[in-house]
C-alpha cells in the first residue's frame, strides 16, 4: 500500500505541470493547438501516393534487414503505407545536423550564429532551403528504386514519377509548415513533436500485435523491461555533472557586487539520440545493399554472389559483429557530436570574460582543459548507456523469444531511439508548461505589486 501510494504521488507531480497548466485560458489555447495539430498529422499519415503497389511494398519491407522498419518508426507508419510523409521530417534533420557541423569547420557560421536574432533567423532560412534540397533529391532517388523492375512498388511511367515526387515534397514540406506552426502557437518543439506523434501513432498497432502472438510470461517480462527502460532513460537525460563556479566580486555603477557562486552543469547524454540515427544508419547499409544485390542475382554463383551473402549474414541485426560495429559507432558518435554541440573552449573563455573561475583551476587554458577532462568521462558513461539502449532494440525480441511478427512491436516499446525521443519529449513539455506557470505567476505578483503603489 506504502510503495503504491509513493508511486502515485510521484505521478501526480510529474503531471502537476500539466493539470496547472490545463487551468490557464492561454496555456490551455496552446495545449489544445498541439492536440489538433497532432490530429491533422495522423489525418494526413494515410493520404497515399497514387497506384502504389502495397503488395510490393510489404516484400520490400520483409527483405529489408530492418533498416526500413528503423527509417518508418520516425514516420507513424508512413512509409510502408507509402503516403505523403513517407520522407517525414528527417531531411530538416539532416540540414539542422549538417549546419551544426559547419559552424566548427567555417569561421563565418559560427560568427554569423554569434550575431543575435539576425544571424539565428539568417541560419534558419538557409537550413529551410538546404531541408528543400536534400528533400528533392530524396524524393527523386525514393520514386527511381520505387519504380525500378526489381521493386515494382510504383509504375514505371513519367507522369507517376513526377506525381510521386511533387508528393513527397510537398508532404515533408506540410511537416515542417506544422512542426513552426506548432513552435510558435503551442508548447516546446514542433519538429521533436512531430516525431514523438509518429512513434506514438504506431504504439498501438504494435501492442496489438504483441498481445496476439505473445505468451502471458513474455508481455509481463515485456512490460518490466519497458518500465525499467523508461526509469533508466528517465534518469540519464536528467543526470548532470554540476561543476562549482565561484564569480569574483565586480564593479556595477558606483556600488560593487558581491561574488556569486553558481555551477555549470554538464549534461550526461548531451548528444540523446543523434549517435544512434547515424550509427544504426551506416551498420544496416552494407547489409541492405548486399540483400538488393542478392535479389537481382538470385540465379546467379559467382565470387560477388558469395561476398555479398557473407556482407548479408556479418551485417544482420541478430550477428555479433553487427552489434559489436553498433556499439562502437554509438560511441564514436557520442563523442563527436557532444563535440559539435559542446565548445569547451568558448565555455573557458566566457567564464573568464565573466570573472568565473573553478575553484583550483586558474582561468584559461587550465580551466579548459578540466572542463575538457570532466566531459570526456561523462561523454564516456552516457555512449554506453546509449549503445546498451540501442543494442536493446535488437537483442530485446530475440531475448524475450518473440516470434517474428511481433518482434517490430517489442523492439518499439523497449528500443532505444524511440524511447529516448518519447520520453525527451515528454520532458520536454512538462519543463516547458513548468517555466511558463512561474512565468505567469512571476507577471502576476508583479501586477500586483504595482497596484499598492501611490
Amino acid at each position: 500500500m506504502e510503495a503504491s501510494n509513493c508511486v502515485f504521488a510521484s505521478m501526480k507531480k510529474a503531471l502537476e505541470p500539466l493539470i496547472l497548466g490545463w487551468r490557464v485560458p492561454e496555456l490551455r489555447a496552446r495545449m489544445l493547438f498541439v492536440l489538433s495539430a497532432i490530429v491533422l498529422y495522423v489525418m494526413v499519415l494515410h493520404i497515399p501516393i497514387p497506384n502504389v503497389d502495397h503488395t510490393a511494398m510489404e516484400k520490400l519491407f520483409t527483405s529489408s534487414a530492418g533498416i526500413l522498419d528503423f527509417i518508418d518508426m520516425f514516420g507513424g507508419g508512413a512509409l510502408r503505407k507509402l503516403s505523403i510523409l513517407a520522407l517525414g521530417i528527417m531531411p530538416y534533420i539532416t540540414s539542422s545536423i549538417v549546419f551544426q557541423i559547419l559552424t566548427i569547420a567555417f569561421p563565418y557560421f559560427k560568427e554569423l550564429q554569434q550575431e543575435g536574432e539576425y544571424g539565428r533567423r539568417k541560419m534558419a532560412q538557409w537550413t529551410r532551403w538546404a531541408a528543400i534540397g536534400l528533400t528533392v533529391v530524396q524524393a527523386v532517388i525514393a520514386t527511381r528504386a520505387f519504380q525500378s523492375p526489381a521493386f515494382g512498388i510504383l509504375p514505371a511511367t513519367g507522369t507517376a514519377f513526377i506525381q510521386s515526387v511533387m508528393s513527397l515534397t510537398a508532404g515533408t514540406m506540410f511537416l515542417l509548415w506544422l512542426g513552426e506552426q506548432i513552435t510558435t502557437r503551442g508548447i516546446g518543439n514542433g519538429i521533436s513533436f512531430i516525431i514523438f506523434a509518429g512513434i506514438v501513432a504506431r504504439l498501438p498497432q504494435s501492442i496489438g500485435e504483441l498481445f496476439q502472438v505473445g505468451a502471458i510470461i513474455q508481455l509481463v517480462l515485456l512490460l518490466a523491461l519497458f518500465v525499467g527502460t523508461i526509469y533508466a532513460v528517465i534518469t540519464v537525460v536528467q543526470g548532470e555533472r554540476r561543476i562549482p563556479v565561484r564569480y569574483a566580486p565586480r564593479q556595477a555603477g558606483q556600488r560593487m557586487v558581491q561574488g556569486q557562486r553558481s555551477y555549470l552543469p554538464l549534461k550526461l547524454a548531451a548528444a540523446n539520440v543523434i549517435p544512434i540515427i547515424f550509427a544504426v544508419s551506416i551498420v544496416l547499409f552494407p547489409g541492405q545493399i548486399a540483400t538488393w544485390y542478392l535479389k537481382a542475382h538470385s540465379t546467379e554463383s559467382s565470387t560477388l554472389v558469395n561476398i555479398a551473402q557473407g556482407v548479408q549474414n556479418a551485417f544482420n541485426p541478430h550477428s555479433w559483429f553487427a552489434s559489436l560495429c553498433y556499439a562502437a559507432l554509438v560511441m564514436a558518435f557520442t563523442y563527436f557530436y557532444t563535440a559539435v554541440i559542446f565548445d569547451v573552449r568558448d565555455l573557458s573563455d566566457n567564464l573568464k570574460r565573466y570573472g568565473g573561475q573553478i575553484q583550483g583551476y586558474a582561468p584559461g587554458r587550465p580551466t579548459e582543459q578540466y572542463i575538457n577532462k570532466v566531459l570526456t568521462r561523462i561523454t564516456f558513461v552516457g555512449g554506453v548507456f546509449l549503445a546498451t539502449l540501442a543494442l536493446m532494440q535488437w537483442w530485446s525480441p530475440t531475448i524475450l523469444q518473440l516470434p517474428q511478427t511481433s518482434a517490430s512491436g517489442g523492439s518499439l516499446l523497449v528500443g532505444g531511439t524511440s524511447l529516448l525521443i518519447v520520453v525527451g519529449v515528454a520532458l520536454e513539455i512538462m519543463q516547458n508548461l513548468d517555466q511558463q506557470l512561474k512565468m505567469r505567476q512571476y507577471e502576476g505578483f508583479a501586477k500586483g505589486a504595482g497596484k499598492g503603489r501611490l
